[in-house]
Parts: C-alpha cells; sequence; structure tokens
C-alpha cells in the first residue's frame, strides 16, 4: 500500500459538546462541515465532519451520548495550520470569540512562531506563521 499526497486522512477526536466544537473550527477557523449526524440513533455516535472544501483530510468529531467520554488532550496534542504569514490577530479574536482561549505553547518554538489557541474540549490549535518544509 502506497500511501501519497493525494491520500485521504482522518483525524478523530471525542468532544464534550459537538455545537461548540463546531462553532470553534467552523465559524473561528474558517472549516466547513462536510457531514453530520442527523439526531441521535441508539448505539450509534453522534458525529461532526469538518475540514477545508475538496481536502484531502477532515476532523471527524465525536459524542457518545450513551457512554460520554471526557476529552484528555495534552499539551502536545496539536493540530498545526502552517500559514505562511504573520498570524492575523482578528483570525485570533475570532476563535476567542467562539469559545477559544489563549495558551502558552508547551514548545517556545510555538510562541515564537505562532499563536496557540485551546478549542473548546482543550485541544490545541496552532496558528503557525512559517510555511512547512520537510
Amino acid at each position: 500500500m502506497i500511501i501519497d499526497a493525494q491520500t485521504r486522512v482522518r483525524i478523530a477526536r471525542p468532544s464534550r459538546d459537538l455545537a461548540a466544537a463546531e462553532r470553534f473550527y467552523v465559524d473561528g477557523l474558517g472549516l466547513e462541515v462536510q457531514w453530520r449526524s442527523e439526531g441521535p440513533v441508539p448505539g450509534k455516535h453522534d458525529l461532526l465532519m469538518v475540514g477545508p472544501p475538496e481536502g484531502s483530510w477532515h476532523f471527524e468529531l465525536t459524542f457518545d451520548p450513551e457512554h460520554p467520554m471526557e476529552p484528555t488532550p495534552t499539551v502536545e496534542d496539536l493540530f498545526v495550520v502552517y500559514l505562511g504569514a504573520p498570524v492575523e490577530e482578528e483570525q485570533v479574536e475570532r476563535l476567542l470569540a467562539v469559545g477559544g482561549t489563549r495558551v502558552p505553547a508547551h514548545n517556545p518554538y510555538w510562541d515564537e512562531h505562532g499563536v496557540t489557541v485551546a478549542d473548546p474540549d482543550g485541544y490545541r490549535l496552532v496558528l503557525c506563521s512559517r510555511n512547512w518544509t520537510r
């Protein structure tokens, strides 16, 4: 099996509140809802999938109403977005307005080159001013 730049990627995380997660990632960060479950279905998780339009990856945020799972993020659970430009304060303000919390990075590299914002579940988003390089 070969993995290349076109390979689809899914990142899944539990959430306490899918509506709050949607506000953060869609209204705050600018991703789009790609799919969501419609109402509770016995034996199934509630799902929210968000990602960039036409992207090859998405977040799948889950909530199991029958067996809720508390998110347990660490300071190294990072979602890093390489902007290749300075972080706009307006972007940070949008994230804070929809439930994000600006936090210092555990690794000073991220504070030097960007801004770290915890989402409503405590997972960290890093807006990095650098370009990603190998």
